[in-house]
């Protein structure tokens, strides 16, 4: 049974990792920790619901923790920053808000992309680049003549 929620806010080094228990939101640990550290100590957890903040690199991370046997959601900014205590922006205020965000019953949560997803995303954002450049082209070639 998951009685942990963990709070993750990553970052390009340094993670910024919260848990707390899910019935009462009693904070249990903070740790800052490294991108393997992190993969370490994770392992090393019994199945908690792991909470990231949907970024660029949430989607794998959230696939990672499946893996090890967690359940992994991700919350977008614009719900979780309305709970940042004293109105400052950094890590370790981010990853205690995404906890207390988390436990909000009406809470709304992204679904993680699978690799075949993120896979497709990216062939779809090249191929609108590649016809946006056409177009950039013809009209500067029609400009010339």
């Amino acid at each position: 049974m998951n009685d942990m929620i963990i709070g993750v806010d990553l970052a390009k080094s340094i993670f910024r990792i919260h848990g707390a228990l899910i019935a009462t939101g009693e904070i249990q640990f903070k740790k800052k920790l490294t991108r393997e550290q992190f993969r370490v100590s994770m392992s090393k957890l019994a199945s908690s619901d792991v909470i990231f903040a949907a970024c660029g690199s949430a989607n794998y991370w959230a696939g990672q923790m499946e893996a090890m046997g967690h359940q992994a959601k991700l919350i977008a900014r614009q719900f979780f920053r309305p709970f940042v205590k004293h109105h400052k922006k950094n890590d370790a205020a981010d990853a205690d808000a995404i906890i207390i965000a988390a436990r909000q019953p009406e809470m709304r949560f992204v679904t993680p992309k699978t690799v075949d997803q993120q896979a497709r995303a990216a062939l779809f954002r090249g191929r609108e680049r590649l016809i946006r450049q056409r177009t950039e082209d013809v009209n500067a070639l029609r400009a010339i003549l």
